[in-house]
């Protein structure tokens, strides 16, 4: 009798085990999801993650959390990579992350004499990340019919732009020259890049633009270091429009944030003549 009682008390042993360990599943995974871990700034890059952002994500981190393309979450248009996902990334370390600098919102103002057709070849030496009209894989580029005003009909869509917007990521890393520049603070950035764009060589339209963009993620900034690339900047980003125009404007700003005021050699510019067929591109991209 003893012997059959036992094992008819067995199953309702092995069945309550089986509640139990549910019950306990259910409430590691609740403490998991909502207790015990610090919530802390979602970083703004693996190697950037004490900057200050609205959004919070809990300090749980493991080989399949990975950061690709955080996008939005200190201001506008901010690219965060890490591109090895077979890695485990750590944002609060910065270890095993490998961060590709972006060539953030280049746009292309196109001004012809008169209505015309052009096409705008870009040989970019990295990855396309973003476009606005969709730029064509196979011709490497966009066919338009502009206007003098600016005004652009995309001829693959039959639709209004008021330029061409891309975004890409390059290949490797850029050693960018540095040697010559601006410290500026970050409450001064907006008044900085009104004049400094204007004496360039950019319209109020154009500056306006280009400041909207870029002026949220530099204010708060003690300093910015601010640097305007030249052909770096061009033999990345190769151009070939045709018809050929009488006169290009390329803009690509490289800053970088500073604690501390630095002394920097002033960087200096040729003098800029819009005339006939113009073309106009302004950029960017934060220097790591």
């Amino acid at each position: 009798m003893d012997m059959n009682k036992k094992v008819e008390k067995q199953p309702k042993k092995v069945k309550s085990d089986k509640k139990l360990f549910r019950v306990i599943s259910a409430a590691v995974a609740a403490s998991v999801l909502f207790f015990p871990f610090e919530t802390v700034p979602l970083p703004v890059s693996c190697a950037d993650f004490d900057r200050s952002t609205v959004w919070t994500t809990p300090a749980l981190f493991t080989a399949e959390f990975v950061f690709v393309n955080v996008r939005d979450s200190v201001s506008p248009g901010f690219e965060a990579s890490c591109a090895q996902p077979q890695l485990s990334c750590d944002p609060l370390t910065g270890q095993n992350c490998a961060e590709l600098p972006v060539a953030a919102k280049p746009v292309i103002y196109l001004y012809p004499e008169h209505t015309q057709t052009i096409d705008v070849k870009l040989d970019f030496d990295g990855k396309i990340i973003a476009d606005y009209p969709s730029y064509d894989e196979v011709t490497k580029g966009w066919t338009v019919n502009a206007y003098p005003d600016g005004t652009l009909e995309n001829q693959a869509d039959g639709k209004e732009y008021s330029y061409l917007f891309w975004e890409g990521e390059v290949s490797q890393q850029v050693d960018w020259d540095l040697s010559t520049g601006f410290v500026v603070k970050g409450d001064d950035t907006r008044a900085f890049l009104q004049k400094k764009l204007s004496d360039i060589g950019l319209t109020p339209r154009e500056y306006n633009e280009f400041i909207v963009y870029w002026y949220p993620l530099m204010k708060d900034n003690a300093y910015n270091f601010i640097h305007f690339a030249g052909e770096q900047y061009t033999d990345l980003a190769k151009l070939t429009i045709s018809p050929t125009p009488d006169a290009v404007l390329r803009v690509f700003m490289v800053y970088q944030p500073l604690d501390e005021k630095i002394d920097v050699e002033p960087q200096t510019f040729k003098n800029f003549q819009r005339e006939g067929f113009t073309v106009v591109e302004w950029g960017g991209t934060r220097a790591r």
